[in-house]
């Protein structure tokens, strides 16, 4: 569901531009509000999230479809926990939808989709372990890497049940806003792939924001 927030970025505590193709790796704390911002549009932002008292405990795409009854998410969405726990909530929304069952890019997914010419394209599961090999005081490692969500990114789901990699449906400057409900660590890629739709084959940056409320 389309909401628009009423809060400004000159109100903000904290702004970040990611570039296409890096990362970003933030705690969060409970109560405060991160906006992600499609800056050129046609982007998409794949994003972990870990209780950041207990990394063990992270974003589960299970319960969180199983408890809304929806694969997609928007306005309205509570992001739950691998101990079904309120890990964030989804505040306001320009986009409208966001997928939870794509996936990452990786190697491996683009040699099988695209061609053994592109395994060594750079991909989201790249950037994330340089987070983690860049971060290790967190105690982060490959294993870590589970369920994500693909904010703005368009995957329309067929009548059989399969998936497919379509144009994003973010403008230029459309944002997703979410309440943390406890401390999170958030790992996001911005996409830098190139041999599908969903970064508009021309990865673009992503802007954060965080308030506290």
């Amino acid at each position: 569901m389309i909401r628009q927030s009423s809060r400004r970025t000159e109100a903000a505590t904290y702004c970040r531009r990611i570039d296409a193709g890096d990362y970003w790796l933030h705690r969060v704390e409970a109560g405060q509000v991160l906006r992600i911002v499609d800056v050129q549009g046609n982007q998409a932002a794949d994003t972990l999230f870990y209780a950041a008292d207990d990394i063990a405990e992270r974003y589960s795409a299970v319960d969180t479809v199983a408890q809304q009854g929806n694969v997609y998410l928007s306005t309205g969405s509570t992001l739950l926990s691998s101990r079904q726990r309120p890990m964030l909530e989804i505040v306001a929304d320009l986009c409208g939808r966001h997928d939870t069952l794509g996936g990452a890019c990786a190697a491996e997914s683009n040699s099988v989709r695209y061609g053994h010419d592109r395994k060594c394209m750079h991909s989201c599961r790249d950037s994330w372990m340089l987070a983690i090999a860049q971060h290790e005081g967190l105690g982060l490692s490959k294993r870590d890497i589970t369920h994500n969500i693909n904010f703005f990114m368009n995957v329309p789901l067929s009548p059989e049940g399969g998936l497919t990699f379509a144009d994003g449906m973010s403008d230029a400057g459309c944002y997703v806003e979410m309440l943390a409900h406890m401390a999170v660590l958030v790992l996001i890629s911005n996409c830098p792939q190139l041999n599908n739709p969903c970064s508009g084959y021309d990865p673009s940056p992503l802007d954060v924001v965080l308030w506290n409320e």
